[in-house]
């Protein structure tokens, strides 16, 4: 299936690992020019380096979405090297998983408000685009009661309703917004691989509450990502498309 996503703009945030950097290569595979960003330097040359050896339209940048004016800074940078803005990915995520203040307040800076802020920072161009898309990554701790209940599962799940408003408001303007929910995703450097190794009594507790038998690669989460940013999806908008190998297993209707 050609997605027609060939000649468009794409930005995605927290793009050098796991489930956000599977994105950009999604993207980019399908024809797109993807800017993206995260926080490390290091890891942003390497991306870039790399996808651009690969032959992709790719920039980056080290980017604290924390940052309210760095971020608005980096879309309308983006902006203008790209030619406009088509897709907006926000997928970056503090995982700030704990109980105390200061992870509710990382979580409502980053999670929250870095996608509400994306998003406001971007909507001067998708008004100008031809296919306009809004993607934002939530996770099944927003859907129900898990280890990550408190800052992290409140704030993705305030992103799913974030984003269906946003379907609703935009509708008129052809401007599309869906949400999408990973299952738990493997990834090297990433949270399960770290919990793998310092904790693998609960890693394995983990493992067994999926009857896939497995965790999702970044990858599968991407593609989900991918297809509702594409033009391909023009009449779904306002969803939350859950991708967790039925690992959750409250009834969506």
């Amino acid at each position: 299936m050609d997605l027609q996503l060939a000649g468009l703009k794409a930005l995605v945030t927290g793009g050098t690992k796991g489930i956000g950097h599977a994105i950009v290569e999604g993207l980019v595979a399908e024809g797109a020019a993807v800017a993206f960003c995260a926080r490390t330097e290091a890891d942003v040359t390497a991306s870039t380096a790399k996808l651009r050896a690969a032959g992709a339209t790719v920039s980056g940048r080290a980017v604290d979405v924390g940052d309210a004016e760095a971020l608005s800074q980096w879309v309308r940078d983006s902006a203008a090297e790209l030619g406009g803005i088509d897709i907006v990915v926000s997928n970056v995520s503090a995982l700030a998983i704990g109980e105390g203040e200061e992870f509710w307040q990382q979580s409502f800076q980053v999670d929250m408000m870095g996608t509400v802020r994306l998003v406001n920072a971007a909507m001067p161009f998708l008004e100008e685009s031809r296919a306009p898309s809004i993607v934002t990554v939530s996770s099944v701790s927003g859907r129900e009661i898990d280890f990550a209940a408190g800052a992290y599962g409140t704030f993705k799940a305030a992103i799913v309703h974030y984003t269906q408003g946003l379907a609703y408001q935009l509708a008129g303007k052809g401007i599309r917004a869906n949400s999408i929910s990973p299952g738990n995703t493997y990834f090297p450097g990433g949270v399960w691989e770290s919990i793998e190794q310092n904790n693998p009594g609960f890693f394995q507790e983990a493992l067994a509450l999926n009857p896939t038998g497995r965790m999702a690669h970044p990858d599968e989460i991407a593609r989900a990502a991918v297809f509702l940013a594409s033009p391909v999806a023009s009449f779904i908008t306002g969803t939350n498309l859950v991708v967790d190998g039925a690992l959750t297993r409250g009834v969506q209707f």
